[in-house]
């Protein structure tokens, strides 16, 4: 399988590119990728938590959103193109109430135009907390 990556930029930049936003507020990092996924943690903190003491289910969908958008932005052209999310969906699984939340975007499918992701979150035990799906659209740049 050949990579899916456009864009040749390292966990370092990648990282200091979202560090403005949504990202930062949540402590969202991310931390690796291969041929066709990118991953993301971010620790639960009481600002993730909805009042019941639990992740909040904007917190997950917003670490959902936010590795699958950067993936599908590797994935353009950054000089000509960019990309911009058309539907989430997401299922929470498990509650969880501390340590740390791993994100995996992989690529389902990867058109001219739209972009089809699967997002998985995990917590330190490997358990499925969410499961999610992102689709985007490829627009030209103005």
């Amino acid at each position: 399988m050949k990579a899916i990556w456009k864009q040749n930029i390292s966990l370092i930049q990648l990282n200091n590119h979202r560090a403005e936003g949504l990202g930062e507020l949540l402590d969202i990092k991310i931390v690796s990728r291969g041929i066709n996924w990118l991953a993301a943690e971010m620790p639960v903190k009481p600002k993730h938590l909805q009042p019941f003491g639990i992740v909040h289910g904007g917190s997950t969908a917003s670490l959902a959103e936010t590795v699958a958008s950067i993936a599908g932005w590797l994935c353009v052209d950054a000089k000509t193109q960019r990309t911009v999310g058309l539907e989430l969906n997401i299922n929470h699984l498990k509650a969880v109430s501390d340590g740390v939340l791993t994100a995996r975007a992989t690529a389902i499918h990867v058109g001219r135009l739209t972009q089809v992701w699967q997002i998985d979150i995990h917590n330190q035990n490997f358990k499925q907390v969410s499961t999610a799906r992102l689709t985007v659209t490829v627009i030209s740049k103005k």
